[in-house]
């Protein structure tokens, strides 16, 4: 599990690094994009984050219902401070340096509330904490979850022709707008799948046995990704918010592909030293004050790159060592913040 997670913190820096650097001056391998950003970058980075966040709820001693939706109002909290990170300060900073704060829109202020994986993450945990307050069972935690997809796969890209009316409803469904990168509705299955999930994986008494058909499940799930993505447009595809607003088939398929990760991590745990398995429990046990960190360094660090080398062109091998050097900045930046919390 802490492979997964901090393999998922990896990729999304990398993904987030390519990202905002391909708005200026950037010319990527088509190859090695479409890994970084369509691939590695979207169903192994924020589903399995989203999957494993389920998943630990099973495993934590502070699963009671009034401890979660706590956990899921500091969480939302955390994601609009992910936002002036994100949007905010970047706008003002490359307006000032390069008249390009129109790289970073922040929608009349609107931005401030938008949904990223954190707000998300509160919003499922508010949820989860009510639905466990009534002592919903695992079946009907299951049709709800369906449920909330397919309603939010019918309802993607909805516009009501207001952009504060959008933003409202950017919290459950996909709108037009930009203002939500993970809805409630569409994303919401993967928590639940996670949850069910780890009540089999901590009773298996043969973990091997368990994960016996991960290899098989990782191969259908990425010929699915390559199919839907060129046929009828999946999470693969050109258009980011056919990832963003992932119908009911693509998460049935993410969520098998969910199983093949943590099964693969499980078997390369086995030949890993000792000295990267706790790298990557590191990452884990810090992965949202490191996706906090890293909003505010990449951004920056691209705009200043930008200021002072003005005819730089940002390319696949630049990028990579940028984002290598905001993962190691942002994990120092949540190992020194846990040791002021422990020392306060």
């Amino acid at each position: 599990m802490d492979i997964a997670k901090g393999l998922s913190i990896i990729f999304m820096v990398f993904l987030h690094t390519f990202y905002v650097a391909s708005a200026f001056h950037a010319t990527y391998n088509p190859t090695s994009s479409f890994i970084i950003m369509k691939i590695l970058g979207r169903p192994y980075a924020a589903v399995i984050f989203m999957f494993c966040m389920g998943v630990g709820i099973v495993y934590s001693r502070h699963s009671q219902w009034n401890v979660m939706i706590k956990r899921g109002a500091s969480l939302f909290l955390l994601g609009i401070l992910v936002n002036v990170f994100e949007f905010f300060i970047p706008h003002f900073v490359a307006g000032a340096l390069l008249g390009k704060g129109d790289v970073f829109p922040i929608a009349g202020g609107l931005m401030l509330f938008c949904v990223d994986i954190l707000a998300f993450a509160g919003l499922s945990f508010i949820l989860m904490g009510i639905l466990k307050k009534f002592e919903v069972s695992n079946k009907k935690l299951i049709v709800i979850a369906v449920v909330m997809s397919i309603i939010g796969t019918l309802l993607r890209d909805t516009d009501f022709g207001n952009p504060l009316v959008n933003l409202f409803f950017s919290y459950f469904i996909g709108t037009l707008g930009g203002f939500t990168a993970f809805p409630l509705f569409n994303w919401f299955i993967f928590p639940i799948a996670g949850y069910i999930w780890g009540q089999y994986f901590i009773r298996a008494k043969d973990k091997n046995e368990f994960f016996k058909y991960w290899p098989i499940l990782l191969i259908i799930a990425l010929i699915y990704f390559t199919i839907s993505s060129n046929l009828w447009g999946g999470i693969e595809s050109s258009d980011v918010h056919l990832y963003y607003f992932l119908d009911t088939l693509d998460a049935i398929f993410c969520i098998l592909n969910a199983h093949a990760m943590i099964g693969f991590c499980h078997w390369i745990a086995k030949y890993l030293p000792d000295t990267i398995i706790k790298a990557f429990t590191t990452l884990s046990s810090n992965i949202n004050i490191i996706y906090i960190a890293q909003w505010f360094f990449i951004p920056l660090t691209i705009i200043l790159l930008a200021y002072l080398a003005k005819d730089l062109v940002m390319h696949d091998l630049l990028a990579s060592i940028i984002a290598i050097c905001i993962l190691i900045l942002s994990t120092a930046i949540a190992l020194g913040y846990k040791k002021l919390k422990i020392r306060s």
